[in-house]
C-alpha cells in the first residue's frame, strides 16, 4: 500500500523571519565585522588622547625654545595655547584612528559567506604564515584580534550599564547587577564567537592575498605592508592594555 509522503508542519512566523534575514546575510555580515573592528580602533583611540596631548606638550616646549632664543621669533612662543594643543591632540588621535580603520576594518567587507576555497581555509592559511611570514600576514590579524576583544569589550559594557540602570529600580541593586554583568557577558561572548573569529579570518586572509601577490623574497617580506602594520601596532596595544577589561565583568 502506498503510502503519501508526511507534510511538512506549517512554519512559524519566527522561521519565517529567520529564514527572510538569511537572505541578507551577504550583507550584514561584513557590515557587522566592520562595526566591530571599526568600534574597538575608536576604543583604542580614545584612550590615546592623553599620551597624544604629552606628545604635543613636548613638541611645544621644544618650539619654544628653539624661537624664544631669538628676538625675531620670540612672538612665536605662544603659538600653541593649551587649547589649541589639545585640539591638536585630538585630530591627531582622529585622523590617527581614521588611517586605522582604512587598514583593519575596509578588508572585512570582502567577507563572503560561501563556502571558502580549501587554498582560504584557516588551516591553510595558516600553514603559508608558518612557511613564508610576512610582516603583514602577522601584525594585521593580530590587530584585528586585539582590536575586536575591545570591541566587544565596548559593547558589553554598554549592555550592561544600560540594563542596570534600566533595571535598578524594578529588581534592586544586587539582582539588577547580577543580569547586567549575565547579559554583558553574554554579549561579549556572542560578538567574539560570531564576528570576532570571522573579522580575524578576513583579514588572515586579505594579508595571505596581498604577501602572496607582492612579498618575494625576505626583504619585500619584511616591508610590504610595514607602514599600515605599524600604524595599528600601537592601536592594538592600547586596545589590550586600555580598552579591553575583561575581568570587569566577573568582578
Amino acid at each position: 500500500m502506498n503510502r503519501s509522503p508526511t507534510a511538512a508542519p506549517p512554519e512559524g512566523p519566527l522561521s519565517a523571519l529567520s529564514r527572510f534575514l538569511g537572505y541578507f546575510r551577504w550583507a550584514f555580515m561584513p557590515l557587522g565585522l566592520l562595526a566591530l573592528i571599526t568600534v574597538g580602533v575608536h576604543a583604542a583611540a580614545d584612550t590615546l588622547d592623553d599620551r597624544l596631548l604629552v606628545v604635543v606638550d613636548l613638541a611645544d616646549a621644544a618650539f619654544d625654545r628653539l624661537v624664544g632664543g631669538f628676538d625675531l621669533t620670540a612672538p612665536l612662543v605662544d603659538l600653541l595655547s593649551l587649547e589649541r594643543r589639545t585640539t591638536l591632540a585630538r585630530a591627531l588621535a582622529l585622523s590617527w584612528e581614521l588611517a586605522a580603520d582604512v587598514v583593519l576594518a575596509l578588508p572585512a567587507l570582502g567577507y563572503h559567506e560561501e563556502h571558502a576555497p580549501p587554498h582560504h581555509t584557516w588551516r591553510a592559511t595558516l600553514a603559508r604564515c608558518l612557511r613564508r611570514p610576512t610582516s603583514m600576514r602577522w601584525l594585521r590579524p593580530l590587530a584585528t584580534a586585539l582590536v575586536a576583544v575591545a570591541g566587544a569589550c565596548t559593547v558589553a559594557r554598554l549592555v550592561q550599564g544600560t540594563v542596570y540602570l534600566s533595571w535598578r529600580e524594578l529588581l534592586g541593586e544586587g539582582a539588577a547587577d547580577g543580569v547586567a554583568r549575565g547579559l554583558a557577558l553574554a554579549a561579549l561572548v556572542g560578538l567574539l564567537w560570531r564576528l570576532g573569529g570571522r573579522a580575524v579570518l578576513r583579514n588572515l586572509q586579505h594579508a595571505d592575498e596581498a604577501s602572496e601577490a607582492h612579498a618575494r623574497g625576505f626583504a619585500q617580506a619584511l616591508a610590504y605592508g610595514l607602514p599600515g602594520s605599524a600604524l595599528v601596532a600601537p592601536l592594538a596595544l592600547a586596545a589590550v592594555l586600555d580598552a579591553s577589561p575583561l575581568l570587569s565583568f566577573l568582578r
